[in-house]
């Protein structure tokens, strides 16, 4: 389950929190978190993904908000967990990080369309993948050359890449207007870090 909505000059805080409600996921605990994090600012656009992940043979549900103010990114991820030595009941946990815009270096979208050839059609995938350099993978492979007979060491060659934040939804298990929502809350954001 997912909502998606994005509008200059309008805040969206209502339709945020009707999102939220929606999902039945802890909306008080959630949308507690999301408000704190966005801290008044106004909301330019936010996108709401509710899926099950699965632990051993149970079912645990994860709820992510990615919200867009003027300024910056708010991702606010929310888990349920069974209870433990220090909290002996069940319980949420609620995590927020806020990115200004100008630190965002990426925002890569890919996008999966079944049967190509048969035209135009809505895509049935699509991932969103957010780089701002607070996690960095590097994927090292050996250097080589052109020459077939060479055996000489040329080191190593690879790629830093950014991957701080990655969504992925599909039609066939979120929705087809997961999709489309998703699309266009990237377009929003690619938009507003192009401004910065």
């Amino acid at each position: 389950m997912r909502s998606t909505r994005t509008t200059e000059g309008h805040d969206r805080g209502l339709e945020l929190r009707d999102a939220i409600d929606r999902t039945g996921y802890y909306p008080d605990v959630v949308a507690e978190g999301v408000e704190s994090a966005v801290a008044g600012e106004e909301i330019v656009a936010f996108f709401v993904h509710h899926e099950p992940t699965f632990e051993r043979d149970e079912v645990r549900r994860h709820l992510s908000v990615a919200v867009l103010t003027p300024s910056r990114l708010i991702l606010a991820h929310t888990d349920e967990h069974e209870g433990d030595d220090l909290l002996p009941e069940p319980y949420t946990s609620t995590s927020t990080e806020a990115v200004r815009l100008s630190s965002v270096r990426s925002v890569v979208v890919t996008r999966m369309v079944a049967n190509p050839t048969a035209g135009p059609r809505p895509p049935a995938e699509a991932v969103m993948t957010i780089g701002w350099g607070g996690v960095s993978r590097l994927d090292l492979e050996p250097a080589g050359c052109n020459d077939p007979q060479c055996d000489a060491d040329h080191g190593y060659t690879g790629v830093l890449a950014s991957d701080d934040f990655s969504l992925r939804v599909s039609a066939a298990a979120d929705g087809t207007d997961a999709v489309g929502g998703l699309l266009t809350f990237a377009e929003a954001l690619s938009a507003r870090t192009h401004a910065h």
